[in-house]
Formats: structure tokens, C-alpha cells, sequence
């Protein structure tokens, strides 16, 4: 089963909040990472375009999509 998370409910296991920060860089290309896919294998972290691009493939294989495009458009 696949669990989607936002920025306003990502909590793992233990209770602590997943976030992402710009430390944490895109798989694909280098720029900042906000999309974390949880896979079973280990994670993949990508940018709001390469995660977009990817969403469709990966995201139903996901133990966990975590999206924080919202950030983006924060003021």
C-alpha cells in the first residue's frame, strides 16, 4: 500500500516529522530535492520536475510518496 504524505502530515513510525531540506538534492539532475519516493529497495529523491516526470512509474510501487512541492509556491 502505497502512503501519501504532505508537508502537513509526513510522520514517520516514531513520530518525528520527515522534511526535506536543501541539503537533500535531486537523483536526477542536482537541484533541490522536494520528493521523497520511499521504495522497497531504498529511496530516490527528486526535484518538482523530475518527480512530476516520474510520479505516473513510481509513485503505485511506492511504500511512500512525500511531496513538499507546496514549498515552492509558499510565501
Amino acid at each position: 500500500m502505497t502512503q501519501m504524505a504532505t508537508d502537513h502530515n509526513a510522520v514517520d513510525e516514531l513520530g518525528s516529522r520527515y522534511q526535506l531540506s536543501a541539503a537533500d538534492r535531486c537523483d536526477s539532475c542536482g537541484a533541490q530535492a522536494y520528493i521523497r519516493a520511499t521504495m522497497a529497495t531504498g529511496e530516490l529523491l527528486f526535484c518538482a520536475h523530475h518527480g512530476a516526470k516520474f510520479k505516473e512509474k513510481l509513485q503505485p510501487n511506492a511504500i511512500e510518496w512525500l511531496d513538499e512541492t507546496a514549498k515552492l509556491s509558499a510565501h
